[in-house]
């Protein structure tokens, strides 16, 4: 509903992804606390031991849901070293850094930490992605009704359009 409010004349609908998502919504994994905006500018690492978490910034968000939900949002923003171009430009993170985890690699480090089963995160990372462009578009609606002046907003139509092609690819290649 969010993306629809927000949709302008030159993105695309994501009407696919949409429905995608809509008819493959798994059964939630666990009702727990998720903070609905898990990412690195969002935690504060002891100085001492940058590996160390002491504390978790913006609980605003915050809310009562599925787990895999909130791994998927943060995936969204993690960037890899060899992404595609346009991704590369959304980055925020140093998710690119040698040494950082793969997407991969830090859901296989989520399922053995919490012992969750993840068989397949296809959903969870289509859905994280669309949660972003939700978010992107609705930034650029405002710049592209001059509500904002803001420049680094101009190019948020295309990184949703962007982020389209990206979940249908990932929907074209999902097992679910």
């Amino acid at each position: 509903d969010r993306f629809r409010k927000a949709k302008t004349d030159d993105v695309g609908d994501f009407e696919t992804v949409m429905g995608w998502l809509n008819d493959k919504m798994p059964d939630d994994v666990a009702q727990v606390v998720i903070h609905n905006d898990y990412r690195f500018d969002n935690v504060v690492l002891n100085q001492d031991n940058p590996f160390e978490v002491i504390g978790v910034l913006d609980w605003e968000m915050a809310t009562i849901g599925d787990p895999l939900m909130d791994l998927g949002n943060s995936l969204a923003y993690w960037i890899e070293a060899d992404d595609e171009g346009p991704f590369q430009m959304l980055r925020r993170q140093p998710t690119h850094q040698p040494g950082m985890l793969t997407r991969k690699e830090v859901v296989a480090y989520y399922a053995e930490k919490s012992g969750r089963k993840i068989d397949n995160f296809d959903f969870y990372e289509i859905y994280g992605l669309f949660r972003l462009a939700v978010i992107v578009q609705q930034i650029y609606y405002r710049f592209y009704h001059g509500q904002t002046k803001d420049k680094r907003f101009a190019a948020f139509g295309h990184a949703a359009n962007y982020l389209e092609k990206r979940c249908q690819r990932l929907i074209e290649a999902s097992d679910l």
